[in-house]
């Protein structure tokens, strides 16, 4: 059975989640798991993968590159699969793996499957994929027809394998790419809050909310969870200038998968409910009992937000303690 190739991202040298969660993903497909990581330091950040699933890692250490540069991960990540030619290419279904998973599928004339939320292997050993398409209401299995599909995973979906040994690492040299832009400086806000697509518990807020200075009870709810939460907000919030474009979830903005959504004065337009109906809970507050959102709710209340919210925040502080 042929081996499976994960790019796994970095941040301070650090393997980000949603890639520990493609690489335990992989594993339990069967087969070897082999991880790609590109960067200055990539031997060091390949040194902390003891338990991911992963086999091997490829280490591409390349001094040329201070930020990220999608021609040459890709260019990496071709010549990788021109070795192993691999059943399958698995990113995380971040603004990385959105990146990069087009670019690789279309050098190696492969097929591609995004924000996938299932995969399972066939009787032939072929990897199938499960993805939302029309709005999120509805799924489909994609199946690649040549041997390798590539494909990126949702956020938050998958488990992370935190089992096995520590992968043999190697270097592997950066191949030449044809650059069409460098990267010279990243600049970034030192918030040091959660990313919404990341975050374990997210609290979104829409309309209902009334004006942008009731926003406060959201942060208070948030801030509940000890920094385990992150804000989120629907495109008509975000186009009233309410919120930035970060935090907006949908079919517009992120999407978004954690343990616990709060949807608080959302009325659930599809294109919400598209970036965020694959959440383990949904707990809805809105006013208008007839609200679409309580349709996909697993838990509802209607009343106001201004008034809800703020019991709700008190009475998770005092469980939490």
């Amino acid at each position: 059975m042929s081996a499976i190739l994960v790019y796994v991202e970095t941040k301070d040298d650090q393997p980000k989640k949603a890639s520990l969660e493609a690489l335990g993903a992989a594993s339990r497909l069967g087969g070897d798991v082999v991880a790609l990581l590109y960067g200055r330091h990539a031997r060091a950040a390949a040194a902390k993968l003891t338990g991911s699933g992963a086999a091997k890692a490829l280490a591409v250490e390349d001094a040329q590159r201070t930020h990220f540069s999608p021609e040459a991960v890709v260019a990496a990540l071709a010549a990788a699969a021109a070795t192993l030619a691999p059943r399958a290419i698995f990113f995380a279904a971040t603004s990385q793996g959105r990146d990069l998973a087009p670019r690789l599928a279309e050098k190696l004339g492969c097929a591609q499957a995004s924000d996938c939320t299932e995969l399972r292997s066939s009787g032939d050993g072929k990897v199938e994929a499960r993805r939302p398409v029309l709005a999120g209401k509805a799924y489909t299995w994609i199946r690649a027809k040549n041997s390798t599909l590539v494909a990126t995973l949702r956020p938050n979906v998958f488990a992370e394998a935190k089992s096995g040994g520590a992968p043999a690492v190697e270097s592997m040299p950066a191949p030449a790419a044809d650059l069409k832009s460098i990267v010279k400086e990243i600049v970034a806000s030192a918030s040091g809050k959660l990313d919404v697509s990341e975050a374990p518990v997210v609290v979104s807020g829409g309309r209902g909310l009334k004006e942008a200075s009731n926003w406060k009870v959201l942060e208070d709810l948030a801030a509940a969870f000890g920094g385990r939460a992150a804000l989120g907000a629907s495109r008509a919030v975000v186009d009233a200038g309410w919120r930035p474009h970060a935090e907006q979830v949908g079919q517009t903005g992120k999407t978004v998968a954690p343990q616990l959504y709060f949807a608080v004065g959302i009325s659930g337009a599809i294109q919400h409910l598209a970036g965020m109906r694959t959440a383990k809970t949904i707990v809805a507050i809105n006013k208008d009992p007839e609200a679409p959102i309580f349709k996909v709710a697993d838990y509802g209340i209607v009343g106001d937000a201004l008034e809800v919210v703020p019991a709700l925040t008190a009475a998770i502080k005092k469980a939490i303690g």
